[in-house]
């Protein structure tokens, strides 16, 4: 098929690089001449990913009539804040329509509307193809062929199929899943959890602090995912648990980066700064805290790093004060309904 990447971060040109080892006609857009430049001179992502040769045979421009005309299929992988109006300016310029077929692989919560990805593409695009993959992955590691395992999901079992058949090879697997809202849900929010592994480590807390952290933040994730209609099942897989695990443990994750510089008293600005690209996690919990107002549900994890992150408080204070909350059953429903624990 023919595709074309939007924006040439670490993970647009790692996908890319698997369509066009599979057969696929790439083409991948960005803004940034000087970028795409160099890319085209020295074939390296000196920023994203310097270590990586990038084949010829993929093209790289910052011409909209060069790479968005005779394309299949449009590969979303800017930042979940620039989603909507990329989306919208190339409506307006009338490359991407109804029939288009939309593969979104950012990972976040719109703010201006609480909306994710697949929603603001049906209020925009109603009845476009969408697909969201995800899952446990770091783009250094897929440039590299090492195994990797995602999630294609769209509420379209041939839209899923007919992703999971493009990415699929010996080193990629793909499973599908009906549940769109459960995976980006996921995707989200375990950077909000893998933020704040990384304060955890910043402040020294070691790995039963941690553990404990990953543990209680996918209940917090699947606490607002079933408020908004998820399957409960997706959190206990790839994109749930196993995204989850690999953005918590990870020195490649850039929210757990960004979370140890933070747990080392630096704040968000100079965090971020340092990091050098977008820290999903850093939009996300303010979305995500905003969603937990609108549902009056409880999410702990993210109401402290919000408190920490957007109102000064200090991280340790934050930690202390959910080890100190209310004691509560682990499994509430359970033991609430359970002869003998009434």
């Amino acid at each position: 098929m023919r595709v074309t990447v939007i924006a040439a971060g670490s993970w647009g040109t790692a996908l890319a690089m698997v369509l066009n080892e599979n057969g696929h006609q790439v083409k991948v857009w960005a803004r940034n001449k000087e970028q795409i430049d160099e890319i085209n001179l020295t074939h390296k992502n000196a920023k994203y990913l310097p270590e990586i040769t990038i084949p010829e045979t993929i093209a790289f421009t910052n011409n909209k009539e060069e790479a968005f005309t005779e394309t299949d299929l449009f590969l979303f992988s800017v930042p979940s804040q620039q989603y909507s109006k990329t989306l919208q300016s190339l409506m307006e310029e009338q490359y991407i329509n109804q029939d288009s077929i939309i593969v979104n692989v950012s990972k976040g919560i719109d703010l201006d509307g609480l909306e994710t990805m697949s929603q603001i593409t049906e209020r925009l695009l109603p009845g476009a193809t969408f697909v969201v993959l995800s899952g446990p992955s770091h783009a250094e590691e897929v440039a590299l062929k090492l195994p990797t395992a995602l999630v294609s999901a769209s509420k379209s079992r041939e839209s899923a199929e007919l992703v999971q058949d493009m990415f699929s090879n010996d080193y990629m697997r793909v499973y599908t899943n009906p549940d769109v809202i459960g995976v980006e849900i996921s995707g989200a929010l375990k950077n909000i959890i893998a933020l704040g592994a990384g304060v955890s480590d910043g402040l020294g807390y070691g790995d039963n602090a941690k553990a404990a952290l990953i543990t209680r933040g996918i209940k917090e994730i699947a606490t607002l995912g079933n408020v908004m209609g998820a399957n409960m099942e997706t959190f206990k897989g790839l994109t749930g648990v196993g995204d989850l695990i690999v953005t918590c443990t990870s020195m490649h994750s850039r929210n757990r980066r960004c979370g140890i510089l933070l747990g080392q008293g630096k704040p968000l600005e100079e965090a971020t700064k340092e990091i050098g690209m977008v820290v999903e996690g850093a939009f996300t919990i303010k979305a995500a805290y905003l969603l937990k107002e609108r549902y009056d549900i409880e999410m702990p994890i993210t109401t402290e790093l919000y408190r920490v992150l957007y109102e000064g408080k200090n991280a340790r204070e934050a930690v202390g004060h959910l080890m100190t909350r209310q004691r509560k059953h682990e499994l509430d429903d359970y033991a609430t309904n359970l002869d003998g624990w009434k």
